[in-house]
């Protein structure tokens, strides 16, 4: 696999682990329960950003059911994300 490939996904994870735990740092200050979904969709969105990877490499799967997977993780995080936005 590709170096910089790889190096590109895990700053993509940690970035969004760090917005993750300052949302839910913020919930905690605050007790605001929007700010508990945007957590846990940035810890979707960080998850998604390495799933793709491993899912072609450890299971033998095909880029194409790895992407679909990476996707549905992704879009599950944006959706927690929209739900914090509208309560």
């Amino acid at each position: 696999m590709e170096a910089s490939f790889v190096v590109a996904k895990l700053i993509t994870l940690v970035l969004s682990l760090v917005v993750a735990y300052l949302a839910y740092h913020g919930y905690r200050r605050n007790g605001q329960t929007p700010m508990l979904y945007v957590s846990a969709g940035f810890v979707f969105i960080g998850a998604g950003a390495i799933c793709e990877g491993l899912i072609y490499l450890v299971f033998r799967t095909t880029i194409v059911s790895a992407a679909l997977v990476q996707a549905a993780i992704v879009s599950s995080g944006m959706l927690l994300i929209l739900a914090s936005l509208t309560k």
